[in-house]
Formats: C-alpha cells, sequence, structure tokens
C-alpha cells in the first residue's frame, strides 16, 4: 500500500486526507477541492487523474484524531454471498458445476458502516450468535446499469477491507408460514455497525489484479482466516456485472466481494465482548475493531 484515501477527525471536524503505508496522514492541496469521499467520487472523471498525479512523499503529516469509515454513507451496499469455494464447503455445500449466478444481499448503507477502529457492539451474543467474514469490497466510482464483465473494473474507483459481522442465530427463523419466508437476511446482516470499512480508500489503479489479494482475519490473535480472492466462485468483474443487470450501480456504491473459509460458524465459535477482531488484505491495510457488548 503506497496510500489510500482516508477520511478523518481532527478537532471535531471531519476532513480527506491521504493515508500512508506507515500511518501518517497528509492532506495535498489538490485535494482539498473535495470535502467528502463520496463528492470525490461523484466527481470521478476529474478526480481520478489528480489521485494519479499526487505527490506524498514530501507532504508534511497532518494531526488527526482518529480515522473515520472512509466512505460514511455509501449509496448501497450489494453483498456476494457463498462467493469462495472452501467457504462453501465448510458450510456444508457445493457450487453447482453449471448455471451458478452470483448470490446477492444488502446492507443498511447508513447505518451497518463503522470506521477501521471503531467497536463491533453486540447485544445477547448467545442468541445472536455474532460471526466474522473479511472481505474484499469494491468502491464504484464510474456508473453503469447492463455492464459488460469485459470492461465491469473500468467502473472500480478503489478498493479496502471490509468484515461483514454477521448474527447466525437470527437468520433462520424459529416460526415461519412458508419455506419463502424462513430466512431473515436484514435481521442476520443489517445489525447497526456490522460493517466496518477501512482503513482507507486505495484507488483501483494501485491495485494490479483484485484477483490476487490475500485476505487474514485474527480474533485476538488467533489466524481464523487465510485465503487468496483467487478462490472467489465469481470475479469482481462478474460481480459488478451482475449486480448491474438488477440495479444502476452509482459512485459510492459499495460491492462487499463474500467471504474466504474460517468463519465462526463452521466450529460454532463466535464472537463476544472484549474480543478484538483485525482483517488485513495485502497492499490495502488493516481493520482492527474490539467487540463491545451493549
Amino acid at each position: 500500500m503506497t496510500w489510500s484515501l482516508a477520511t478523518y477527525a481532527a478537532g471535531g471536524v471531519a476532513g480527506l486526507g491521504l493515508l500512508r503505508e506507515d500511518g501518517t496522514l497528509v492532506t495535498p492541496a489538490d485535494l482539498k477541492r473535495w470535502t467528502t469521499a463520496m463528492e470525490l467520487l461523484g466527481d470521478w472523471p476529474a478526480a481520478e487523474p489528480v489521485l494519479r498525479s499526487l505527490l506524498t512523499s514530501d507532504a508534511p503529516p497532518a494531526h488527526y484524531d482518529e480515522l473515520l469509515a472512509p466512505l460514511r454513507w455509501p449509496r448501497k451496499v450489494i453483498c456476494a454471498g457463498v462467493n469462495y469455494r472452501r467457504h462453501m464447503r465448510e458450510m456444508g455445500g457445493e457450487i453447482p458445476a453449471d448455471g451458478w449466478r452470483p448470490f446477492f444481499f444488502l446492507k443498511a448503507p447508513t447505518t451497518s458502516v463503522i470506521g477501521p477502529h471503531d467497536p463491533i457492539v453486540i447485544k445477547d451474543p448467545a442468541r445472536a450468535r455474532y460471526d466474522w467474514e473479511a472481505e474484499l469490497a469494491v468502491v464504484v466510482g464510474t456508473p453503469g446499469k447492463d455492464i459488460d464483465t469485459e470492461r465491469a473494473v473500468a467502473h472500480v474507483a478503489a478498493y479496502c477491507v471490509a468484515n461483514d459481522v454477521t448474527a447466525r442465530g437470527y437468520h433462520r427463523r424459529e416460526v415461519a408460514p412458508a419455506d419463502a419466508f424462513a430466512y431473515d437476511w436484514f435481521a442476520a446482516k443489517s445489525m447497526e455497525g456490522s460493517l466496518p470499512l477501512g482503513p482507507g480508500l486505495t484507488p483501483a489503479f494501485l491495485v494490479p489484479d483484485p484477483q490476487d489479494l490475500r485476505l487474514r482475519l485474527w480474533v485476538n490473535g488467533e489466524l481464523q482466516q487465510d485465503e487468496s480472492t483467487a478462490d472467489m466462485v465469481c470475479s469482481v468483474a462478474e460481480l459488478i456485472a451482475a449486480a448491474s443487470q438488477v440495479v444502476t450501480l452509482e459512485p459510492g456504491d459499495v460491492i462487499v466481494t463474500g467471504t474466504p473459509s474460517g468463519v465462526g460458524a463452521g466450529r460454532d465459535r463466535y464472537l463476544r465482548g472484549g474480543d478484538v477482531v483485525r482483517v488485513t488484505i495485502d497492499g490495502l491495510g488493516s481493520l482492527c475493531n474490539r467487540v463491545k457488548e451493549h
């Protein structure tokens, strides 16, 4: 990671800066024409060449109090399910040999997202069974509908690290009138604060191949997930194309691309208050969130 686009707080005021690999933050003058990441993404055709030309090595460090979610209010959060081969096997299934299409669900965009060091607040953990899911997140810069797979990655502005925290205990309803109503994706996936993102948005031009990234997740220092995005069933390009068949993708939309093997559900192990979850994607940085019981 050479740098990423970060949202920070200093003296109670939010700002936009560049987070360098050593953890220092700089605020180049050319970046000040945009006040938020959403504003920058909405102006992506003009912003991308500016970002490409920024020099961060000589810029003096800027003081900040904390890093906020790099994209605080995305328009949509579209999540891919069952998108890693080994993860599907640990959950007791196999990807069909023919006819498989990407599977998506939504997370509430404005209340799910938290910052790279914010606490993951949980309640009734024994019943809810909160699980971790390290994921690569894709941030849209160029809008589009019915996008061809061959040109899909051209719509990506940036990538970042995500943790799709899931309340497994709320996923399958105990009482349902029919099988079609047995699963409650909203309750399982859209709890407030269930999507740590960060630490910043790494521009797509700094990521040579999104299908060659190593994801790792630790709970209390113990490695739980360690996988490459090469194990994805549907590539980033295929996910973008498939999602765009359903909805128009807009600047600031986030597509979360699925989790690899090593989740807690496969071993009946879940998050409790005091746990520390760290997620790293090589080249994109790390999240580190402490679990807090409410």
